[in-house]
């Protein structure tokens, strides 16, 4: 069974990381989101869970407002070959969460580190950041140290790195 909210809010405070959390009518998109969230400061993300040629598992994640290249992507990710998006179910399976509610908290149901975790600099020059808490239904506020602090104790030290962005961006 996936992790849920609770469960990851206690391996926050087990882990020492200060965090705040807004609830809100179910948000599906960037767009969504921006009209409903109200007045949450700092960094809003949008999350791609992508796969490469060879299968291998991403989670891309950069500033909400970012148009990312998804035709080099892959080679500031270290994939193999241009990325495709992971299917619904295989998001599900892999990282606990539904399509819409993708997040790198996920990276607490992927035991078995399946995904490589790929946050975008700009993004964590932000303080603080926003992801869903693994449903569409909250956001939760964090420091980005800490962030990746959560990502190192769950196995998926992550890529930080620039992000190429599209000609027309």
């Amino acid at each position: 069974m996936p992790k849920t909210t609770d469960d990851l809010f206690a391996f926050l405070d087990q882990l020492g990381i200060t965090h705040s959390t807004v609830e809100h009518p179910p948000l599906f998109t960037v767009e969504e989101s921006q009209g409903l969230r109200g007045d949450i400061p700092g960094g809003h993300s949008k999350n791609l869970f992508v796969k490469d040629k060879k299968s291998r598992l991403f989670l891309v994640t950069a500033r909400e407002d970012a148009k990312l290249d998804l035709k080099t992507i892959h080679t500031a990710i270290g994939g193999s070959g241009r990325v495709s998006f992971g299917s619904g179910e295989l998001l599900e399976e892999v990282w606990g969460v539904k399509p819409g509610s993708v997040t790198p908290f996920g990276a607490i149901n992927d035991t078995d580190g399946r995904v490589t975790v790929v946050l975008e600099k700009a993004l964590l020059a932000l303080e603080p950041v926003n992801f869903h808490p693994l449903r569409n239904t909250a956001t939760t506020s964090i420091a980005p140290a800490d962030l990746i602090r959560f990502l190192e104790a769950t196995g998926h030290p992550p890529v930080v790195t620039d992000l190429p962005l599209a000609a027309d961006a």
